[in-house]
């Protein structure tokens, strides 16, 4: 239960599919040949360049719904809401009973959802994505049993997951060359938003002192207009996967249709051309872009740096969204339900974001040699982190814990973009998508696991205290891990280093993310990984 644990879903997910969108140059998926070929496709201009008005038009409406879908002045006091009077329930039902079912419904509607958003073309899940917030709200204001609680968390699963149709939207709206301009400008407005969101009601708790109740009705109000506001985005006519394929079969289909009226004009008894269209067809699955994509995940996982950062992403970012689901119900340690002027939950979230956009921001301007310092880089902030775990699960001091939350969120931060364009950078667009997708549904399931062991109620059922300790544990243990592997990586390199001295060998040149170049050629359908 986190004031914007949905929020940062979309931070990485938009910074996720920039970066797939950003490599996106290096080459597209090619769709085999049958025994057909497709007429040469006139060269047509891109919707931006046709329609100058409608594209800009479409762009600033996006960004608007995407500021007004992020305006939830109550999702910071959630957490103290469930524990108030309003609703009265105990903090062990909050903590074993109702926050677990997030992570649960999160991995169960994933993976529907990222295949549905594609194949629908983004809108329609956009709109199940702001019911499912209407739906929140709704429960918030008139359920007062368990079980609606509950549901309620099932249905901020299912907008956790489809935040990935909006950072997947700008795709539709405009080119490749535009994407990472324009990407920037909707992560902006969400940010924006959240910060926004997260000032309004620590005002209304602080200055205004209104109920918890009113603070959910003016939340509904909100996202009941980002409702109204998603019906009225334009349907896209494409996407990354299915449709981009569908479209190619139509063109196919098309054409042999074409040729095969003409030569049934000229030999109606030629059947010939019937047997080699449904061989076609029927051989058309194996030349699918995900078909291609699954064969070439083999040579994603050989790679070392792939695989690092990978791993990073499903183990590091498991124990930073557990500890942002439970955080606010270790703030609640620290105030009772009756003293709301002294909950500051909305200002810390407010100043969380803001810090984190700074060192995301940071890191795109480090220059280090990343093959040989990952590990290194990783292993000490993994270390900070688990320090700060530590910290925020002993202290008795809660200014001291909101300071240790917000470091513990920037130095997450300070890596996701590093992550990123490390996974990206050498990956088309198509198998960039699928790997972070692998990751998050692994991750996912290692949240889930964790979840049903030490949280659930069917579990050991921990309080929040002892979960931070495991948390703790956890990144304590991760970073022995790394650790061991920054040593092996640096002796290997220094033992290395005096022969590629006597070869006049050249030294690789320091990682930019400002300025990235694929070290090796990118992996596609049509060319193999160079190994």
């Amino acid at each position: 239960m986190v004031a914007d644990r949905t929020a940062e879903q979309e931070n990485e997910t938009d910074q996720k599919v920039r970066a797939v969108e950003d490599v996106g140059g290096h080459g597209d998926l090619e769709m085999a040949g049958c025994t057909l070929e497709e007429p040469v496709a006139s060269k047509r201009l891109p919707e931006e360049a046709k329609e100058p008005r409608k594209w800009i038009w479409s762009i600033m409406f996006l960004c608007f719904f995407g500021f007004m879908a992020s305006i939830k002045p109550g999702e910071p006091f959630i957490t103290p809401n469930l524990l108030s009077t309003e609703k009265n329930f105990t903090k062990q039902q909050v903590t074993n009973e109702i926050t677990p079912v997030l992570t649960y419904s999160y991995m169960a509607v994933l993976v529907p959802a990222f295949l549905l958003t594609d194949f629908l073309r983004y809108k329609p899940v956009l709109v199940i994505q702001g019911i499912s917030q209407v739906v929140i709200w709704i429960l918030l204001l008139l359920g007062t049993s368990l079980i609606e609680m509950q549901f309620m968390e099932f249905f901020y699963g299912v907008t956790m997951a489809c935040r990935v149709a909006y950072s997947s939207y700008i795709f539709s709206l405009v080119s490749l060359n535009l994407y990472q301009r324009v990407a920037s400008y909707s992560r902006a407005s969400v940010l924006f938003g959240v910060f926004i969101s997260s000032v309004i009601g620590q005002l209304f708790i602080s200055v205004g002192n209104v109920t918890y109740y009113t603070l959910s009705l003016i939340s509904l109000g909100f996202v009941s207009f980002g409702l109204v506001l998603s019906l009225c985005l334009p349907w896209p006519k494409r996407s990354l996967f299915f449709n981009q394929a569908r479209n190619q079969e139509h063109r196919e289909v098309s054409a042999q249709v074409a040729t095969k009226a003409e030569l049934d004009k000229m030999n109606p008894k030629d059947g010939g051309l019937t047997t080699a269209l449904s061989t076609c067809s029927a051989s058309h699955w194996k030349d699918s872009i995900f078909v291609h994509m699954l064969m070439e995940l083999r040579t994603v996982v050989k790679r070392p740096n792939l695989r690092l950062w990978s791993l990073w992403w499903v183990f590091n970012s498991t124990g930073y969204y557990l500890v942002l689901f439970y955080v606010h119900i270790l703030w609640s340690n620290f105030s009772t339900a009756t003293d709301k002027k002294n909950i500051y939950n909305g200002g810390v979230e407010a100043a969380s974001t803001l810090l984190s956009v700074l060192t995301s921001f940071i890191a795109g301007f480090v220059k280090i040699r990343w093959n040989i310092w990952s590990e290194l880089v990783i292993a000490v902030i993994t270390a900070l982190q688990a320090g700060l775990l530590l910290l925020m699960g002993t202290t008795n001091n809660i200014w001291v814990c909101y300071t240790a939350y917000v470091l513990f969120r920037c130095f997450h931060q300070f890596l996701v973009p590093i992550a990123t364009f490390q996974i990206a950078s050498s990956l088309t667009k198509e198998l960039c998508a699928l790997v972070f997708g692998i990751n998050t549904f692994l991750g996912t399931i290692l949240k889930t696991i964790i979840n049903l062991i030490f949280a659930d109620k069917r579990g050991l059922a921990l309080d929040v205290d002892s979960q931070f300790l495991v948390y703790f544990i956890y990144f304590a243990l991760l970073t022995v891990v790394y650790c061991v592997s920054a040593a092996v990586v640096i002796f290997r390199h220094f033992r290395s280093q005096p022969k590629k001295q006597d070869g006049a060998g050249p030294q690789s040149k320091p990682f930019e993310l400002s300025n990235i170049t694929a070290e090796v050629e990118p992996l596609s359908s049509s060319n193999n990984a160079k190994t």
